[in-house]
C-alpha cells in the first residue's frame, strides 16, 4: 500500500534508489541527507551571475539558468535545464529533477522534485514529493507539521497509517495540478493526474484521475456610505 509505482513514475528522476518498492513512498524523505553525503560532489556546470548565493555543497547540472538574488544553501541537487528565479530560496536536503521550475519567493526544504515539475510563484515546499510535470499554482502551500506537533499520520478515510514521522508534507503525483492559493495539510497523498480547485483546503489520500472542486457562496450587496 502507497508504493511510489502507486504515485511517481522513477523514470523520471536520476535518484530512484530512494524509493524501494516494498515501502511507502514517503520513506524517501528519510534518505534524502544521507543519500546526498555519500553522493553529492560540489560541482557548477551553469553561470552564476553576481547576486547568487551557493554553499559548498551543492551540484548544479549544465543548462540551468539562476537569477540574481536566488540563495541555495544546500546540501542540494540540482539538474540540467531548470530555471531557478530571484527570491528562489533552496535549504537543505533538497534534490531537483531537470527542466524544472523554481520561482521567485518559494522555499524548498528536505524534498524530492520530479523532471519538469513546475513550482514557480509564492511556494512552500517542505519534506515533500513532487511527480513528474506536477504544477503548484501561485500561492500554494504543502503543509509539514501539524499544529499539536505529533506524529503525521496518513488517513484514507477507511484506516490511519503510521508514518514515524514529524515533519511530512505531501506526496504529489505526477502530472498533478494544484490550484491558486490552496492548502495541502500534512500527510496527504495525491494520485496521479489528479485537481485541487484554487482556495481548496485539503487533507487525505486523493486517489487519481480526481477533482477536488471547491466552490464558494458570494453574495454582492449594496455598499452604504
Amino acid at each position: 500500500m502507497f508504493a511510489p509505482a502507486e504515485y511517481l513514475d522513477l523514470s523520471h528522476t536520476q535518484h530512484g534508489i530512494l524509493f524501494p518498492s516494498d515501502e511507502p513512498v514517503w520513506t524517501a524523505l528519510t534518505r534524502i541527507e544521507s543519500y546526498l553525503g555519500f553522493r553529492l560532489q560540489r560541482e557548477i556546470r551553469a553561470s552564476i551571475p553576481q547576486g547568487v548565493f551557493i554553499s559548498e555543497d551543492v551540484f548544479i547540472d549544465e543548462g540551468t539558468t539562476i537569477d540574481p538574488g536566488a540563495v541555495i544553501k544546500g546540501p542540494a541537487w540540482i539538474g540540467r535545464n531548470c530555471q531557478i528565479r530571484s527570491g528562489c530560496y533552496i535549504r537543505e536536503n533538497v534534490i531537483i529533477g531537470d527542466g524544472c521550475v523554481l520561482g521567485n519567493s518559494c522555499e524548498f526544504k528536505n524534498c524530492i522534485v520530479f523532471d519538469q515539475a513546475e513550482v514557480p510563484h509564492f511556494n512552500y515546499v517542505g519534506d515533500s514529493i513532487l511527480g513528474f510535470k506536477a504544477h503548484l499554482g501561485a500561492g500554494v502551500i504543502l503543509s509539514n507539521v501539524r499544529l499539536d506537533r505529533r506524529e503525521v499520520v496518513v488517513n484514507n478515510g477507511k484506516s490511519v497509517h503510521s508514518t514515524g514521522l514529524r515533519k511530512f508534507g505531501a506526496i504529489v503525483g505526477d502530472h498533478v495540478e494544484i490550484g491558486c492559493n490552496s492548502v495541502v495539510n500534512p500527510g496527504s497523498l495525491l494520485g496521479r493526474h489528479s485537481v485541487l480547485y484554487p482556495l481548496t483546503s485539503y487533507g487525505g489520500v486523493l486517489p487519481a484521475r480526481s477533482m477536488v472542486k471547491t466552490r464558494q457562496q458570494q453574495v454582492v450587496a449594496p455598499r452604504i456610505l
